[in-house]
């Protein structure tokens, strides 16, 4: 069975190709880039699965499965160029979208921009207000669903030429009665418009959110939608009838009909493989305590992965495009920092890095394709860290001499530096930007990061690993076997995963007869719901695993945390048993736990996943003595960060076995990225492939 990971970037594209005995080449492991194609993600994606079956001799009809990692539905979500939404809602609350939380981006400022008001999802004159009204706290209906204003919505709608609908009604989470009819109803006005009911895409408390979300959905949901169906269709029409998968938010994965009706569960797609393929191959070596950093030509993707574990986000933190976004998502942040990332001088004449990024076309000035402006590759093209002749293994030609003038031209002469001082000066600041994220998402938040290594990987991770480790303390540098390929090699280790919500808010510690009995059927009614889900999908039932989770608060507190509910019938002991997981959990995360407190139940949470084939990535053969010396390409002088110009030897990564040792400086070279080891480090080779560097 031959499966392809395929992971679109800002940049490139990525794919790693994985052949089983039974297929016609054999077992292998095979790689491959594409530049990536921002007008049509699915040009490159073709473009990359073609051309790496070629290059693994192997038969397009025998493609059983693909996994794609993309950033189609984040892309439409930060460039603002989604659908015209409709909404419809309960009256006297058409405004929830723009009134938000009253919260101010930043305390302090009095210039900041409020997303939810300056780009909304849904413009208010088309948000229209219907008569209806469900009562809290049991869905009691006090004012029946007015079936006309609906027909009549519906109608104005249409002929305004709006193509994507949401239906969010109050307490649509205590009944969705009326969200379900007036969708009927809108779709037999509009059967063409991409409809959705708040009740469908997030069904919780809190109606903002719960609409945001919703509206984020339909917003995206047209785009992304002919995107994947599009994608789908070409891939058949090559002859590939593979089952193609999609990477969500949470690190599962789902089918094409399941992310065509929730789009909003693939906004984080592509870091989230990233994240994935960082545990993967941690865990190879036993590392439970990582930070990844998936430095591409765009971006940097940072998270904290703590004793093994992946860490979902605080719905509070969940935001897209400054919009709250209420769906699972793993804990990362994502900067303006990579590659491509464009240097400049700027009104006030000071010198900044990113976040605006040249991109794939141009790129880089050095790639020789229009592009005139410095970035972060050509600074380290112009230090030595990285050799014209040697990119992608000498597939991409690029010339030196470009990055030498866009660096003086743009930064050396405007600021008086040399054009090696302006070089080191961009280097320092990208690298000083990726530190103050990483501490955002280690330090503030409790974790020390003398306990972790780095982890950097994407094709312009493994360069900068040191001076991150250094500035952030870290224990050491760990680079993957193939830090260039790991968020698609991600997308070959992670399971099919289905979520399902349903809000009881009730003090767990005094619970009543009836809300303890709603619990029951809740539980029982999220368990048929992604078992469903997953048949659906062709999984039996002896390959279903059901996780069950409380998200749960202190009474009086905002913003509630998972924990975990025991297998099997809910009694009180196990009521109990989930009281205590959440004190443990809070005092995990915030240092302290009220063990007197009421412990007050919001959402409960089932997720459904199905353990899928896991990437082989085979152990290296042991370091003989002639291992360095056959490895050894060649030697260039390398600027490092102290400024000192040393002559570096340049290392075959391919050619290293097992507990080889190198000492810096040295460079290591492999296709898709290159490794600095700097003086005064030493790097070593794992069992499995994993370059660990430390001092």
């Amino acid at each position: 069975m031959a499966r392809i990971g395929v992971d679109v970037g800002g940049t490139n594209t990525d794919l790693i190709l994985e052949t089983s005995d039974n297929d016609s080449v054999g077992k292998g492991i095979y790689q491959h880039k594409v530049p990536s194609t921002t007008d049509d993600q699915s040009v490159a994606v073709m473009q990359g699965i073609i051309e790496i079956c070629e290059k693994a001799r192997i038969n397009k009809n025998e493609i059983d499965h693909i996994v794609h990692g993309t950033t189609v539905a984040t892309n439409i979500s930060i460039e603002h160029n989604g659908a015209e939404v409709g909404m419809l809602t309960t009256k006297g609350f058409r405004d929830i979208l723009h009134i938000g939380r009253h919260k101010r981006p930043h305390n302090f400022s009095l210039h900041f921009d409020v997303p939810w008001q300056t780009s909304p999802l849904v413009k208010r004159r088309n948000r229209i207000p219907i008569s209806e009204r469900v009562l809290p706290p049991n869905g009691d209906v006090e004012t029946p669903l007015d079936e006309e204003e609906v027909k009549a919505a519906a109608e104005k709608l249409k002929r305004e030429g709006v193509k994507s609908v949401i239906i969010g009604f109050l307490y649509s989470f205590l009944n969705r009665d009326h969200e379900i009819r007036a969708k009927e109803i809108v779709k037999s006005i509009m059967p063409d418009a991409y409809v959705c009911c708040s009740c469908e895409v997030v069904d919780a408390m809190r109606e903002y959110e719960r609409f945001s979300t919703t509206a984020m959905n339909a917003y995206i949901g047209p785009k992304t939608s002919y995107y994947l169906k599009h994608l789908e269709s070409e891939l058949k029409e090559q002859g590939i009838h593979a089952d193609l998968r999609l990477m969500q938010s949470n690190g599962g994965v789902a089918t094409i009909d399941s992310c065509c009706e929730k789009p909003v569960n693939i906004l984080m797609s592509g870091p989230a493989g990233g994240v994935i393929g960082g545990h993967y191959f941690a865990n190879l070596d036993g590392e439970k305590n990582i930070i990844t950093v998936d430095i591409g030509g765009t971006s940097a993707d940072i998270s904290t992965l703590s004793d093994g574990g992946i860490k979902i986000m605080n719905p509070r933190d969940s935001y897209v495009g400054g919009h709250p976004v209420m769906v699972p998502m793993i804990d990362l942040i994502t900067i303006g920092a990579g590659g491509g990332s464009v240097a400049y001088v700027d009104e006030a004449g000071g010198f900044q890095v990113g976040p605006r990024s040249a991109g794939s076309m141009p790129g880089p000035a050095c790639y020789n394709r229009g592009g005139t402006e410095p970035t972060v590759t050509d600074a380290n093209i112009v230090l030595g860290r990285l050799d014209p002749d040697q990119m992608l293994g000498g597939d991409l030609q690029v010339d030196p001499a470009l990055s030498i003038e866009a660096i003086r031209e743009k930064v050396a002469e405007p600021l008086g530096l040399s054009v090696k001082d302006a070089a080191l000066g961009i280097i320092k600041i990208i690298n000083n930007n990726m530190a103050l994220a990483i501490r955002s998402n280690s330090v503030a938040k409790g974790v020390d990061p003398r306990d972790y290594v780095l982890m950097p990987f994407g094709g312009a991770g493994p360069v900068h690993g040191p001076a991150l480790a250094e500035e952030m303390n870290a224990k050491a540098v760990l680079c993957p076997p193939a830090p260039g390929i790991t968020s698609a090699a991600g997308l070959l280790t992670t399971n099919l995963q289905y979520e399902a919500t349903r809000s009881l808010l009730c003090d767990l510690d005094t619970i009543s007869k009836n809300d303890f009995e709603k619990a029951i059927v809740y539980v029982n009614e999220l368990e048929e719901e992604v078992t469903g889900k997953l048949r659906d999908d062709g999984v039996d039932d002896a390959h279903i695993n059901l996780i069950r989770l409380a998200e749960c608060r202190y009474h009086g507190q905002g913003f509630e945390l998972r924990a975990d509910v025991p297998a099997g019938e809910l009694d009180q002991d196990k009521l109990a048993t989930v009281i205590e997981n959440f004190h443990r959990t809070h005092e995990a995360d915030y240092g302290y736990r009220f063990n007197d407190a009421a412990v007050e139940l919001v959402t409960l949470r089932v997720i459904g996943t199905s353990e899928s084939k896991k990437l082989t990535w085979d152990t290296l053969k042991e370091a003989s003595v002639d291992d360095l010396k056959e490895a050894l390409m060649y030697e260039r002088k390398t600027t490092f960060d102290d400024g000192e110009e040393l002559l570096t030897p340049r290392y075959n990564r391919s050619l290293l076995g097992a507990g080889q040792v190198i000492e810096g400086p040295a460079m290591l070279m492999q296709h898709d990225s290159t490794s600095l080891v700097p003086p005064g480090w030493v790097a070593k080779i794992s069992a499995h492939g994993n370059l660990i560097i430390s001092k």
